[in-house]
């Protein structure tokens, strides 16, 4: 019987979600964080559970020749990656072979799972979020909200570290007091910012007062970095919460939005909006749903969580219309303006619950779904089910509730097709997917 404190040696055999390493030990699975398929270790083990424990590698006896040292010095204190230990060609095939384990175990379905398209990148983030404690500023440990400072994170934007460099000696300089979570004292709660591609800069301080003393000379210090037009907001959160944003903004310079692009097509941006934050990857995606739904030009679409309105306006042009539907009003504030910027004349878009909103629009030849981690609302798959469209393409940015939701729609006479990874996120172990499926 595994006993916890306990050391033994063991080889790994697989990876788990997050990318840790999985060993036996008499049948018991141990997971065993910054281990790798292949190797050797001593492992101590620091947690037993009913089914499974957790170990901690002491000693690596026989490496991967995957291993590689990683070129942060904080990797292995810092909870923002999860794979820079290992070969780029390595963290692929752990996202492929994830991808299919849970579209064979979860989802029942013997379906093609593509090899994850990838682009080997750094800075590659447009958009950051570096809490700020009495530690430092940077990001949270693993299972922690203890920060680990940092000055140059190789997965966000040059322009992102910068602007997180200049708000530190603006602190500094100032006396500006960070927040405290344990005292609920202090001032500045997290830097937020997000970078263009069209060279734009926005940079938030989330504050848990009202008053940011000496903000003119912040604003100073930000424009002499990124220029004039550098868009500098106050956000106010004063509520005890692990949401970063609060509601209400105080625009210091600049109009409060920043605009970005995704190929040919430009987004007008606040801070409360979503926008894939790798746009090189984004491109891919977007490509990837044009070239799996074959449009022919004549085809009605509803894009069902469609945020600022990237994918609605992506496909437009292909087909003969466009609804969008986003439970968030400012997205869809967004998205309107976004289709004036790019003269697109044929999108609508709708404030509203995609399980809510769906059953208004009937008359769609095909449905796009993009949700949050947790997937689609079951109420939203059985009117999906009524509508019945010819074709669904499914963005997901979870294998294990797209599997869930596959297996689901197939139930309902569906066809679902060949996977198709995306690395939208390299050295973390998350992956975003494309499929079709077909009535």
């Amino acid at each position: 019987m595994i006993e916890k404190n306990q050391t033994y040696q063991v080889t790994i055999t697989g990876m788990g979600e997050k990318g840790e390493g999985v060993a036996k030990i008499d049948n018991f699975a141990v997971f065993i964080p910054y281990a790798l398929i292949g190797e050797t270790i001593e492992v101590l083990i620091v947690k037993v559970l009913k089914s499974y424990a957790y170990g901690k590698m002491l000693n690596i006896i026989k490496p991967s020749r995957e291993r590689i040292e990683p070129k942060c010095p904080v990797f292995y204190k810092c909870g923002g990656c999860d794979l820079q230990h290992c070969t780029y060609n390595q963290e692929l095939e752990f996202k492929t072979n994830k991808v299919k384990d849970c579209i064979k175990r979860i989802g029942s379905l013997n379906i093609k799972v593509n090899n994850t398209l990838g682009y080997e990148q750094n800075y590659y983030r447009n958009k950051s979020q570096f809490p700020v404690s009495p530690d430092g500023i940077g990001f949270y440990s693993p299972r922690s909200h203890r920060v680990v400072p940092i000055e140059n994170c190789l997965t966000q934007n040059e322009n992102s570290n910068k602007a997180m460099n200049i708000v530190k000696e603006f602190m500094e300089l100032f006396h500006i007091k960070p927040y405290d979570e344990s005292t609920k004292k202090g001032v500045i709660r997290h830097i937020f910012t997000r970078c263009a591609l069209t060279n734009q800069v926005m940079v938030c301080i989330v504050t848990a007062t009202e008053n940011l003393k000496s903000a003119d000379s912040l604003v100073s210090m930000l424009k002499n970095e990124f220029g004039e037009d550098v868009s500098v907001i106050q956000n106010i959160n004063t509520k005890n919460t692990n949401i970063i944003l609060g509601d209400k903004n105080k625009i210091l310079n600049g109009n409060g939005v920043i605009i970005d692009k995704i190929g040919d097509k430009f987004f007008e941006i606040s801070p409360h909006s979503f926008f894939q934050i790798n746009p090189h990857q984004t491109k891919a995606l977007y490509d990837k749903v044009l070239e799996v739904a074959q449009f022919e030009g004549n085809e009605r679409v509803l894009d069902l969580y469609c945020g600022i309105g990237t994918i609605s306006l992506y496909v437009a042009p292909y087909v003969e219309s466009v609804i969008g539907v986003e439970c968030v009003p400012q997205a869809i504030e967004n998205a309107k303006k976004n289709s004036m910027l790019n003269n697109i004349k044929n999108a609508e878009f709708y404030v509203g619950n995609a399980e809510d909103m769906a059953e208004k629009f009937p008359d769609n030849d095909v449905i796009i779904v993009d949700p949050p981690r947790k997937g689609c609302d079951e109420k939203l798959l059985n009117t999906i089910k009524d509508l019945a469209p010819k074709k669904i393409i499914y963005v997901s940015c979870n294998p294990a509730t797209l599997a869930r939701d596959l297996k689901i729609l197939t139930g309902y006479g569906y066809t679902a097709h060949e996977v198709w990874p995306v690395d939208m996120f390299p050295r973390t172990a998350h992956v975003e997917n494309v499929v079709l499926l077909t009535k």
